[in-house]
């Protein structure tokens, strides 16, 4: 029976990675898609529609009934749009309303249902929830504690509309912790300065745009398939060992496929930030792909040369300009405000600096590139304690355990009692600071969440 797919996002990276591969598949997928009128996104969904197998409807994310259209009808629903950096960092109210809000409409649409309990609502959450994590602690696991970095609203936006899912009591719901998506787009960000908040000591393991579509389409045909443990759970999305990488090794690949001149050529090292910045290396990503089947890579610089065969002609001339002209015109980059990290020198953002460097005498005390630590992140993982042994089936959690999880945030688990294994019925906790909370065991123990359901005017 062909199945009817509600795709959010679908003129993001992600999202028109999934439409190919989703519209492709007309014998097996109905696609509606939810997309803001506009002259863009008419161009760019055009080509779907003549294969019979496409629907979209025109409309915004933070409209109730335009949400409700799509998922009304629905088998399956992949919510992949939102509010994504670098419009995020300068929109923070909007991302906000639209990343949350989205979320609520989604769920309540569900909700409304006859047979909400049949309906699978697939989320795509994202790295930064996890916030900055530096060597040796740069291994990632779901269930990690989430600590956005500080002002990050993209980042505190995502965990509050994961929560509002996993809170949500709907029957199949799944949130996927996507990484950086390696794309030729990408390569157009480097104009944004907040290319320079990335710390050069940082680690990410990425993934690609096709793999992450090839993801979600895989997910829709084996969705009656997957075990019972892939729902009501937390992921983490990345390609694998090869594409773990440091930020500096990240700028590394991309110059020499650019055949620009190394790092060290066209970047000032005091450019780019020291922490406050998220990315890390998953310890669990081999999970989704040993469900969904989704990575189709093992060279990452084979990747990257291929990306940058793609990218407008202008951009092949980097080989033949001078590296002082290229590195001119990153610093004016690095100069923009108010975003650039440059534009905070002299005492000029005394707060931002603090935030991504520490302190303006750390900053000064950065040196150059002589000094830099240019020698592989470790390979080894810090044993991490979750306060309770993850190596229990889920199906025999207790309360006891749940003690254990709450003890080691600082806090307590108020109720006397839970089932063994029922993730699912919340409970009541307590911070140190004497906050009470109701959120179920899924969403504390297995998806790192704690404390009150975050809020914009909370900080």
């Amino acid at each position: 029976m062909k199945k009817t797919v509600f795709l959010t996002g679908a003129t993001g990276t992600m999202g028109m990675a999934a439409l190919a591969r989703l519209a492709g598949d007309a014998g097996r997928f109905r696609v509606i898609v939810l997309a803001r009128p506009g002259r863009k996104n008419r161009r760019l969904l055009a080509p779907f529609l003549g294969g019979g197998n496409v629907e979209v409807v025109w409309g915004d994310l933070t409209d109730a009934a335009d949400v409700d259209r799509g998922v009304s009808r629905a088998d399956i629903v992949l919510h992949v749009g939102g509010m994504v950096s670098p419009a995020a960092d300068m929109y923070p109210d909007l991302t906000w309303r639209v990343n949350t809000g989205s979320m609520r409409h989604v769920v309540e649409a569900v909700r409304r249902r006859p047979d909400a309990d049949d309906v699978s609502v697939v989320y795509i959450g994202s790295v930064s929830q996890y916030g900055p994590r530096h060597a040796p602690d740069h291994w990632i696991s779901a269930g990690d504690p989430l600590v956005p970095a500080e002002g990050d609203m993209y980042a505190r936006s995502k965990i509050a509309a994961e929560r509002i899912l996993s809170e949500s009591g709907l029957r199949r719901w799944v949130s996927l912790r996507q990484t950086g998506i390696l794309c030729p787009s990408l390569l157009f960000k480097g104009s944004d300065p907040i290319s320079f908040h990335v710390p050069l000591r940082g680690a990410l393991e990425w993934t690609t745009a096709e793999e992450s579509g090839l993801l979600l389409a895989n997910l829709c045909r084996l969705s009656d398939e997957l075990p019972a443990d892939f729902w009501c759970h937390f992921h983490n999305i990345g390609s694998g060992a090869p594409f773990r990488m440091s930020n500096y090794e990240f700028e590394c690949r991309l110059m020499k496929a650019l055949s620009c001149p190394p790092p060290e050529k066209v970047f000032g090292r005091d450019w780019f930030a020291l922490t406050n910045f998220h990315g890390g290396w998953f310890a669990d990503s081999d999970r989704l792909e040993s469900l969904l089947h989704f990575r189709l890579y093992t060279d990452p610089d084979a990747y990257f040369r291929s990306m940058a065969r793609r990218l407008p002609f202008y951009f092949k001339l980097a080989g033949i300009v001078p590296p002082a002209l290229i590195k001119a015109g990153m610093k004016r980059v690095a100069l923009k405000r108010p975003l650039g990290t440059l534009s905070w020198t002299g005492g000029a953002d005394p707060e931002r600096t603090r935030q991504f460097f520490g302190s303006q005498r750390q900053r000064d005390s950065i040196g150059g590139w002589d000094t830099f630590d240019r020698s592989p992140l470790p390979s080894a993982r810090m044993e991490r304690d979750y306060g309770y042994d993850r190596t229990k089936p889920e199906s025999e959690l207790c309360i006891s355990d749940m003690r254990g999880v709450a003890a080691l945030r600082g806090g307590r688990c108020l109720s006397p009692t839970m089932r063994p294994g029922d993730l699912a019925t919340p409970l009541e906790w307590e911070t140190s600071a004497g906050d009470r909370f109701l959120a179920t065991p899924a969403t504390v123990a297995l998806g790192g969440h704690w404390g009150l359901p975050l809020r914009k005017d909370s900080d």
